[in-house]
């Protein structure tokens, strides 16, 4: 659907990417305006709208891009030996710090898309996150090795607290991250804050 984008040069793309994801991130979906974005990619109209539809299907396409990419990146560095749920935690929170700094823009931009209630694209947004959540649960976890967790708990809802803390832990992350300097946020103080929590989780789950 997107093949002419994608097959232009790398540098022309990185300015149709960066010019978007600029105009989304500051205004949302509503207020973004395709004129600011070809203006700052150095491109007409017409030739945007030759790539993608249209707006909807440009911001969309972002999504999926960046989603995939910096999932990609994730499972590309997990070390997959390590079954214990705490550790492979800890190891996607140091990955994602390290994209925080490495995509900035990128992160800003889904950071946004996940209160965007825009009609337009509120429906096809909730679909993809619930899709890649699922994804996401099923592949990252699916080899945990359950029997260190305690006799007679209720593992699905037991992996649940542990998901929606973890998951609590990052958005309180991208929370910092908006308000403090990426050069100024210690990969140290993260990780230490990020296992006080994992070391109450096991004290109440494991063995």
């Amino acid at each position: 659907m997107f093949a002419k984008f994608l097959n232009l040069h790398p540098e022309k793309q990185d300015r149709i990417l960066n010019a978007a994801l600029k105009e989304f991130t500051k205004k949302g979906y509503q207020n973004a305006s395709t004129n600011e974005i070809v203006k700052e990619a150095e491109i007409s109209k017409g030739l945007l709208f030759h790539y993608f539809n249209n707006k909807k299907d440009l911001y969309l396409f972002l999504y999926d891009h960046f989603m995939e990419m910096l999932l990609e990146e994730i499972q590309a560095k997990i070390d997959w030996s390590e079954n214990d749920i705490f550790i492979r935690y800890r190891q996607v929170a140091i990955l994602k710090f390290g994209l925080f700094q490495k995509y900035p823009d990128a992160f800003d931009f889904i950071k946004a898309a996940y209160p965007e209630d825009a009609s337009e694209v509120k429906v096809d947004l909730e679909r993809r996150k619930k899709e890649l959540l699922d994804q996401g649960y099923k592949e990252f976890f699916a080899d945990i090795d359950y029997s260190k967790f305690k006799e007679g708990i209720d593992i699905t809802m037991t992996m649940q607290i542990i998901f929606w803390t973890m998951e609590g832990f990052a958005y309180h992350l991208q929370d910092k991250v908006a308000t403090i300097p990426l050069d100024q946020m210690k990969i140290e103080e993260i990780t230490a804050e990020m296992d006080s929590y994992s070391e109450i989780l096991r004290n109440a789950f494991y063995k």
